[in-house]
């Protein structure tokens, strides 16, 4: 049961300028080796429960703060923003992403946001609809091939495979391949590297050749092949260029004060950004979407009433996703539970105060949506499957920063429509045809590997309806 913060010490006023709670006391190594141990997701659920909505702790030389009540979040990334920056959590994604949108700051994010904006609008969004609605069919062909229903597949890679094809038609202009399928795999290694350099007692350089770092170092010059290919293909075909995918409109870019066109290194941070970034998170959130569905029956069947009622059996049109409120609600509340994104973090650049507590300059400001998506103040039974979470009715009576899959702020996820178009189309499209069921036996949980992706392989069959 988690404590109430006004009594979880009290000898300690919360005054103005005092010190937040947690687990200080202990000497750095201890904490690091509870945080290694426990696990990212274990570590920071517990230090909530026992210590309250803001948790001091360390882990190295830097002072790190657990923020939990959505005001205090509204606060850090919308009302004095300016003081909050991506800071050092982004040295190791950078890396790999670069300078992409992701992970860059000030000026050069500013640029490259408005270059990209007009692709991720609502309109031009939902005009790739019937790219999407193509590649969700092709998915579903396959699955209706005469094999036995009992063979079980593995659903995070078919939403995986659903998602990368997605971003690369729409996105792009190109078919996903072996090639580009290796690249992915690249990739979750490159994420699940960077996770766990949170957790390491002593920072290795990336020029000493470990068994890991030999590894990133070769995950990245697959990445880099994939995605310089991509470029160097696209320079050759002027034509293409001509056309309003994203890497069209980045090529035509040009630099406001020079008003030179993007090197290839600029280009290759912004492809793999939201080429790699941005599959992985909507494959996470389909995946976790059937995993709940295939064990609430009741909440699956009111899911198919609403689609059987509402589509007739035909694929949807854009126009249709607006009918459909309970589908849009089940994805929300896959979302809360289970974010793909399990939390961020920002860097005080002024020291400053949050909820009366003191934060120091330089200190880690840490926002977990996973977290606060179980905050019982906000949510009922925040453990439980419930999409009625997200009726209107209950929503207006939510702080806006309860829930938050996407982030918030100036920050936010650029990609929010696109993905929320992509998982309407493909749930509305898999639950007029198809039952997933779970295969017995299997201990799935969630597991912090950049994204929040399932400790194992989610073997399901697929049941015609």
């Amino acid at each position: 049961m988690r404590v109430n913060p006004s009594q979880e010490i009290p000898t300690r006023d919360k005054l103005k300028g005092s010190i937040p709670p947690g687990p200080i006391g202990g000497n750095i190594v201890s904490n690091l080796i509870s945080f290694r141990n426990k696990g990212m997701i274990e570590y920071f659920m517990e230090a909530w429960q026992t210590y309250g909505d803001i948790v001091r702790f360390q882990m190295g030389p830097i002072e790190n703060y657990l923020i939990t009540k959505p005001d205090d979040i509204h606060y850090v990334l919308v009302k004095n923003h300016e003081n909050y920056t991506k800071g050092v959590s982004m040295k190791k994604l950078k890396l790999s992403l670069g300078e992409g949108l992701f992970a860059s700051e000030g000026s050069i994010w500013k640029r490259q946001r408005q270059i990209m904006q007009p692709l991720f609008t609502p309109r031009s969004v939902n005009s790739f609809a019937g790219m999407m609605v193509e590649d969700i069919e092709a998915m579903l062909q396959r699955w209706e091939k005469p094999t036995d229903s009992r063979t079980p597949v593995d659903i995070n890679q078919e939403m995986m495979r659903l998602a990368m094809g997605i971003i690369g038609r729409t996105m792009f202009n190109i078919s996903i391949d072996q090639e580009a399928m290796q690249a992915a795999s690249a990739f979750a290694y490159v994420l699940e590297f960077v996770s766990q350099q949170t957790i390491r007692f002593v920072d290795i350089p990336m020029f000493i050749p470990t068994q890991a770092n030999r590894r990133f170092n070769a995950s990245m010059r697959i990445l880099d092949e994939f995605i310089y290919n991509i470029i160097a293909k696209r320079r050759q075909d002027l034509d293409a260029n001509q056309q309003n995918d994203l890497l069209a409109l980045l090529m035509r870019a040009r630099d406001p004060e020079t008003g030179e066109p993007m090197s290839d290194k600029q280009l290759r941070d912004e492809v793999i950004t939201i080429f790699f970034a941005g599959h992985e998170t909507t494959a996470q959130a389909l995946t976790w979407t059937l995993f709940l569905l295939a064990q609430h029956p009741q909440e699956e069947a009111k899911l198919h009433t609403e689609l059987d009622k509402t589509l007739y059996g035909h694929t949807p049109h854009i126009e249709e996703l607006e009918l459909l409120p309970y589908t849009r609600m089940v994805i929300d509340e896959s979302m809360r539970l289970y974010p793909p994104i399990l939390l961020f973090a920002r860097e005080t650049l002024e020291p400053d105060t949050i909820d009366g507590y003191h934060i120091p300059a330089g200190a880690m400001i840490t926002l977990s949506q996973y977290i606060t998506h179980r905050h019982p103040d906000y949510w009922e039974q925040p453990e439980a499957f419930n999409p009625e979470n997200f009726t209107p009715e209950r929503m207006a009576k939510r702080p806006r920063y309860a829930y938050f899959p996407f982030g918030g702020g100036q920050r936010i996820c650029i990609g929010n429509n696109f993905a929320l178009l992509e998982m309407a189309l493909a749930l509305s499209m898999i639950g007029q045809r198809f039952q997933l069921r779970l295969v017995p036996g299997q201990n799935i949980q969630p597991r912090m590997v950049g994204t929040l992706r399932p400790n194992a392989p989610v073997m399901m069959t697929l049941e015609h309806r």
